[in-house]
């Protein structure tokens, strides 16, 4: 089990450094801090995406975050977790989603890491509406990421 798992939904910008130093801080046990950023592209499916605003359920979105972490640090020998998701309104280039994993190994950082991020993108109740050059559209789920999610069941 972790020492320290924190989830957190909001508007505003993360600090990368900030995030990594408060998962490792006076812990000289940690080995490795496997993490992933998460950034919003300017072109979706062939077209160009000016701005994406994420909406959520407030409540069932951190739980289900929460899940996915416990879920991990059931498989993973895991002493830290941090998952920062964005929401509102975003622009090409914004971060949207940071995942932080620490361990005393990096084979554990780097494989709890990636299945957090695959379950974000298909168990989290988040919601994606692009604006492009013809109005606004929702961004359906992808087939990439149910096969991505599929890997890991056990």
């Amino acid at each position: 089990m972790s020492r320290s798992s924190r989830v957190r939904i909001q508007t505003a910008a993360f600090d990368t450094a900030a995030v990594i130093d408060a998962l490792r801080a006076d812990n000289p046990a940690i080995g490795a801090i496997a993490s992933f950023i998460g950034l919003m592209r300017d072109v979706n499916d062939g077209s160009p995406v000016s701005a994406m605003t994420l909406e959520h359920y407030p409540g069932m979105t951190e739980k289900a975050i929460e899940a996915i972490v416990a879920e991990a640090e059931g498989r993973w020998d895991l002493m830290g977790v941090t998952v920062i998701h964005r929401v509102g309104e975003l622009r090409p280039s914004d971060p949207i989603v940071l995942v932080a994993v620490a361990s005393a190994h990096r084979g554990d950082a780097f494989q709890a890491c990636e299945f957090i991020m695959d379950f974000l993108k298909t168990r989290a109740p988040l919601w994606k509406k692009e604006q492009v050059p013809d109005g606004a559209r929702w961004v359906d789920s992808r087939t990439s990421d149910d096969r991505a999610a599929r890997r890991w069941k056990a």
